[in-house]
């Protein structure tokens, strides 16, 4: 949480709009439209009372009935030009807006797909909801009432002051002497409300990760009667939301009631003087009328820089947060360019280290090798470093030292994608989308069909219970697989795994979750899976990698023992004393 509050005092404003602007580059003609229109409408508003004043002072003090009538038609056409100016900023600022964040969003999107897996387990899932939904939405107020509006607030002021200086520059100094005091309040206004922003999407980030974890988690919270206690730690965070929100809230309420009085005390001078000066015949009623207009139309754009600063500063704040995941430095680093050949699957650790946080290694000097065809088995407790191997294979981290090869070519010069459609993984966790049975064993490749679909399933055994379902396998399996049993989702994993056709298989812990009759037909469908394959497999079950070609046993990131299912039980040492654990064989 530390890091959402780094913004306020390291991150300049102007830095950040910088950056992001360069999403501006592919509509600048909209862009450079959009300012147009801004110039025009500020210089067009200004007129307004000076034609207001010609009016008064030229048509209706001295009667003028027709030329009254002419500039009645001059200030109507003029709002309507005001209004047909408006609509079109209103609509393209939106337009520029909404296009920048699908840009955004989609970039964000396709950087987090790069990322390694370790800047996921660091990272909670609500904090990166957040960024890529609620905080990416924020970056397009910036465009459509953000600078826009500023800036369209800013050339009101210029020009208001200028006509003002033409008109009366007595009167232009009597009325804008409140200004001084009106610039310390916005400024106070705008660096506390800057803080208050970031504070509420600090928050935000908050509830939202604490929202996302508890409702995936929910029966965990129910299993073990800690409802009470996580509603409590969500109503310390939901307060936290709504102090962060009201804070902001307070300023508001204390600096409007502030520029209003300041605005009412201009417009009083300006009345106390300007009277004064029409009683001796040194300002006309004309100019003072117009004036009075200048006065409201100078403190009007004022007020809207300070609301409209609320606006820009919660687009920066949550642009901040884009742009720092967008310049996190985790990608995998696509450093190879082997690719479109034919692999025969060998697979070698030649002194492998391996640590998830600095030193702690979970894998000490691996060395072990799986040969075209054969089958391997990893073995021991849990925290032995097996899961980590097999994440090493497809590259989902980095190794600290030692080379990993296949066919005696290091991994890192593999192309990444080639290098993992090679690799087919049947995890014990099965991640199914909420989408349908097809799309969750496809993932959406249009190089696999229904019929080699419908093929694999049958082959694996998971055909019958799909062709009973409703929808057949259209059916949507909803978030996460809810609406199938553990055994339905395993099955449909290993139809995800088959129809790829991989040519190294790993399997880690596939069968540890079902049933004895569900373990039946997925060790039958395993048996024609691994044929013709380089596999790797993940067991508790000793039972299922007694026909490994090769057994290594691991204990703390070592290989302790190496060799069949028969050798390992003659040496009566680690794999053994599993062995006695699981069949209480004597040996």
């Amino acid at each position: 949480m530390a890091e959402d509050k780094e913004h306020s005092g390291k991150i300049l404003d102007l830095q950040i709009l910088k950056k992001i602007f360069v999403f501006v580059k592919p509509y600048k003609s909209i862009f450079y439209l959009i300012i147009a229109i801004t110039v025009i409408s500020g210089i067009l508003t200004p007129i307004r009372p000076k034609l207001i004043q010609h009016s008064i002072d030229y048509h209706i003090l001295i009667p003028d009935f027709q030329g009254l009538i002419n500039m009645c038609a001059l200030l109507f056409g003029l709002l309507i030009m005001q209004g047909i100016l408006d609509y079109f900023n209103t609509y393209y600022a939106s337009w520029l807006g909404q296009n920048i964040i699908k840009d955004v969003r989609q970039k964000l999107f396709a950087h987090l797909m790069k990322h390694k897996t370790s800047f996921y387990d660091k990272t909670p899932v609500g904090r990166l909801i957040t960024r890529n939904v609620s905080d990416v939405e924020t970056i397009s107020d910036i465009f459509t009432e953000g600078i826009a509006e500023i800036a369209a607030a800013v050339l009101q002021i210029i020009f208001i002051v200028a006509m003002m200086l033409y008109a009366n520059v007595k009167l232009t100094l009597i009325s804008l002497s409140v200004i001084p005091f009106l610039l310390i309040s916005t400024y106070i206004f705008k660096e506390k409300v800057k803080t208050s922003f970031n504070d509420v999407r600090t928050a935000v980030a908050n509830l939202n990760t604490f929202v996302q974890e508890h409702i995936t988690g929910m029966s965990i919270v129910q299993i073990f009667n800690s409802e009470q206690r996580e509603y409590d730690k969500f109503a310390v965070i939901n307060k936290e939301h709504r102090d962060a929100n009201l804070r902001s809230v307070l300023y508001y309420s204390i600096y409007f009631p502030v520029a209003e009085v300041l605005s009412a005390a201009g417009v009083g001078l300006l009345v106390w003087w300007g009277a004064q000066g029409v009683l001796h015949e040194e300002v006309t009623l004309g100019t003072l009328v117009a004036f009075i207009m200048y006065i409201n139309m100078f403190f009007r754009p004022i007020r809207e820089i300070a609301d409209k600063f609320n606006t820009l500063q919660m687009g920066i704040v949550g642009s901040s947060r884009v742009l720092k995941i967008l310049h996190t430095d985790s990608d995998i680093q696509q450093t190879g360019n082997i690719a479109g050949i034919t692999l025969q699957g060998n697979i070698a650790f030649n002194n492998v280290w391996f640590a998830y946080n600095d030193e702690q290694y979970v894998l000490k000097d691996i060395t072990f090798e799986v040969k075209a065809g054969q089958t391997v088995a990893l073995v021991g407790a849990t925290g032995a470093g097996k899961s980590s191997i097999i994440n090493l294979i497809s590259r989902f981290y980095e190794i600290n030292q030692g080379s990993i090869t296949i066919d005696g070519k290091n991994i890192n010069d593999y192309q990444l994608a080639f290098l993992r459609r090679q690799i087919g993984m049947v995890q014990q966790d099965v991640f199914l989308f909420s989408q349908s049975i097809l799309q969750n064993i496809t993932l959406g490749n249009p190089d696999i069909n229904l019929d080699e679909v419908v093929k694999a399933a049958k082959m694996v055994g998971a055909h019958d219970f799909i062709d009973k379902l409703p929808g057949k396998y259209d059916y949507n399996v909803m978030e996460r697989g809810a609406t199938l049993s553990v055994g339905q989702r395993q099955l449909i994993s290993f139809v995800r795994a088959m129809v790829y056709n991989p040519k190294i298989l790993v399997l880690d812990e596939a069968t540890s979750s079902v049933d004895s009759e569900t373990e039946e037909l997925i060790q039958s469908a395993i048996t024609k899976l691994l044929q013709g394959r380089t596999s790797i497999v993940i067991a508790h079950r000793l039972s299922t990698i007694q026909h490994a070609d090769k057994i290594i046993v691991l204990d703390h990131g070592k290989i302790m023992e190496t060799g069949t299912h028969d050798e390992l039980l003659m040496l009566n040492g680690y794999y053994a004393n599993l062995c006695k654990m699981q069949f209480d064989l004597v040996v």
